[in-house]
């Protein structure tokens, strides 16, 4: 027997199981449930930075809505008139909704026409000298410094590419670079460089050069509530993550909401002209954030899941001194373990490393299509509610403060909704919520005027008219909804090492969709129509894929790639009732045992040949008609 034993030993487990093992638990890897509450929790200290974070949503809020005020498309008269059989004349409401730089209507002999984008433009727009009027709080602006009318009037819409195209190129790369060098250095170079770029957009002498800062300008833009969003998601633990995030986006709205009055402020200068005053009041409240070198650490989270233990600990240190804690008397081991783990080296990943996961890089693909979605069909909603008599490239009938007031119905709605239904469950509502009002406004309004109320054309037309608007209200707040919750959703299931390329991604996605508005505009809103239909058929397919994303309210922010691989959907039932789906067996199965390891070979071959055996009866009887004769074993089907 004992000289069997070494013999034993050579031969691996039965059935390929090893003896399990019980390792020490390792407490830096589980942030929300060891290292955290180690230090005080969501403490003094961390509430703090949270603050900090909050004080430059109302600064970016007034950077992403001031196209409105710099770029709005002003009424205008042909002082001077090429030709003097007429005097041309312009009509054209303020422009206040996002994209509205619609084409300059010309009015002569009593009728409207457009002023360009069709073979008439060039006579209509044959003018020497214009007298063009804001009504949107400025005296002069970007079109009106530069006359961008009639056949210059492209160039503003280029103006609008450049912010947008900027913010795109900005959260990609600065993703990336926040994963790599981490959080804190992002902020502070997005901050540097939105001052120059921002301050030298103010001195630009031709819209060529207005156009190529606005793009750096919004690529530090970008780079900027990158950072700040990721910083803000890192320092809070599960129950506060929503509700500092809301907070956050309600300081955005109100950059929405104060930026009118603010324009109105800049109005009338004597040494500027107001549309530089107005760019140098809301790129210099940033330089506020430049004590944020010394007042801001690096992210806690993102230094433990690179392995910058070293850095970790003095963080770690300076936390547990500003809520008070007691580092001497640490009980639980979190410390201590950090002390064995300085050797480490640390480990960077890039967000290329998501493709080689299973389930990861699919939760995130699915998010940006939602975002995409969600910003993209906005801009249909936006445009249905569009008086149909007023210009056919104005962006919709609804005015600055209606687009204000529904983004804070949304942010309002959307913590009782999360709170009560999840993330998942909210954000597949408001998608479901998003599709019928673009179904119904696509369907219905034309069953309406195709099947009904045939002889009455007024109520008709006046009855489509209430219905376009109340689908378009409901349809922009609920895919106003949508995006924003897509980006919360996203930052919290993508791994702390690749944070800021997921969520990148998402924001760039929601970018291309916000860049349909300037294009649709450009080409003078054709295939708008199509353009509807494509994103409503969108929002049908986002509506099945949510049902694969997994949960992650309550659950703590996963750090690494294998994390964020295990983080998936819950089953439909709990694991106390998977049993019910399973028959009791009625026979005896208490002599079978595993087959050894070393069987396993000629127990298949034995199996296959019984499997043989048993297959010849049947054979065998079907070509004798299905009788089995002679042998008995035959027919028992030995």
């Amino acid at each position: 027997m004992a000289a069997g034993r070494p013999e034993e030993q050579d031969h691996p487990p039965e059935n390929g199981f090893t003896p399990l093992e019980h390792p020490v638990p390792r407490l830096l890897p589980h942030i929300d449930r060891s290292v955290l509450p180690s230090l005080g929790g969501f403490g003094k200290y961390q509430k703090q930075l949270v603050v900090l974070t909050w004080i430059p949503a109302l600064f970016i809020g007034f950077s992403q809505f001031s196209d409105y005020f710099l770029l709005a498309q002003p009424n205008g008269t042909c002082v001077q008139p090429l030709s003097n059989e007429s005097n041309w004349t312009t009509n054209t409401p303020p422009v206040s909704v996002p994209g509205g730089a619609p084409a300059l209507q010309l009015k002569g002999n009593g009728t409207i026409r457009e002023g360009y984008g069709d073979d008439s433009g060039g006579m209509l727009c044959a003018c020497k000298e214009w007298r063009l009027e804001l009504q949107t709080g400025l005296s002069q602006n970007v079109v009106t410094k530069w006359n961008l009318v009639c056949d210059s009037a492209w160039k503003v819409h280029i103006a609008k590419f450049s912010l947008l195209v900027g913010s795109i190129f900005g959260y990609l790369v600065m993703g990336v670079m926040a994963d790599w060098f981490g959080r804190h250095p992002v902020l502070i170079l997005s901050v540097l460089f939105m001052l120059v770029f921002g301050l030298s957009v103010a001195f630009s002498v031709n819209v060529t050069m207005f156009s190529t800062l606005r793009f750096f300008e919004g690529f530090c833009l970008a780079g900027l509530a990158l950072s700040l969003y990721v910083l803000r998601i890192e320092l809070c633990l599960p129950a506060w993550r929503f509700s500092m995030t809301m907070v956050a986006s309600f300081l955005m709205v109100g950059g929405q909401l104060l930026m009118p009055g603010v324009a109105a402020l800049c109005r009338n200068w004597p040494d500027r002209d107001d549309w530089q005053v107005l760019q140098i009041v809301i790129i210099s409240p940033f330089v506020l954030m430049l004590p944020y070198v010394w007042l801001f650490p690096e992210s806690l989270r993102w230094l433990l899941a690179t392995q910058h233990y070293r850095r970790s600990k003095a963080m770690m240190l300076r936390i547990a001194r500003k809520n008070q804690v007691n580092t001497t008397s640490e009980s639980s081991g979190v410390l201590t373990e950090l002390e064995q783990e300085l050797h480490n080296k640390p480990q960077r990943t890039c967000i290329v490393k998501m493709m080689s996961t299973r389930n990861l890089w699919k939760n995130i693909v699915v998010l940006c299509v939602n975002s995409l979605t969600g910003y993209g069909i906005h801009h249909c909603f936006a445009r249905s509610m569009m008086d149909p008599e007023a210009q056919p490239t104005a962006l919709c009938h609804a005015d600055y403060y209606t687009m204000a007031g529904i983004a804070v119905a949304t942010c309002l709605a959307l913590c009782p909704a999360v709170g009560l239904m999840g993330r998942r469950g909210g954000l597949l509502t408001f998608m479901i919520i998003t599709a019928l009002a673009s179904l119904l406004q696509l369907g219905l309004l034309n069953l309406i005027g195709k099947y009904s109320l045939r002889h009455d054309i007024v109520l008709r037309d006046t009855l489509n008219r209430k219905f376009s608007v109340a689908f378009s209200i409901i349809g922009m707040f609920s895919s106003h909804a949508v995006s924003t919750l897509s980006i919360f959703f996203c930052a919290e299931i993508t791994p702390t090492v690749i944070r800021g390329g997921g969520l990148g991604l998402v924001l760039a996605s929601a970018g291309f969709g916000m860049l349909t508005a300037p294009i649709m505009e450009l080409h003078n809103q054709k295939g708008y129509f199509l353009h509807h239909v494509i994103f409503a058929c969108c929002t049908l397919l986002c509506i099945i894929c949510l049902l694969l994303l997994p949960e992650p309210r309550g659950q703590p922010l996963p750090e690494s790639l294998a994390d964020g691989e295990t983080f998936t959907r819950q089953t439909l039932l709990h694991p106390g009732e998977q049993h019910l789906l399973l028959a009791k067996a009625d026979g005896d199965y208490s002599r079978v045992h595993d087959t050894p390891l070393h069987l396993t070979t000629t127990g298949g071959a034995t199996v296959a040949a019984a499997t043989a055996l048993a297959a010849v009866p049947a054979s065998y009887a079907l070509a004798t008609g299905g009788e089995v004769i002679g042998n008995p074993a035959m027919a028992n089907g030995v």
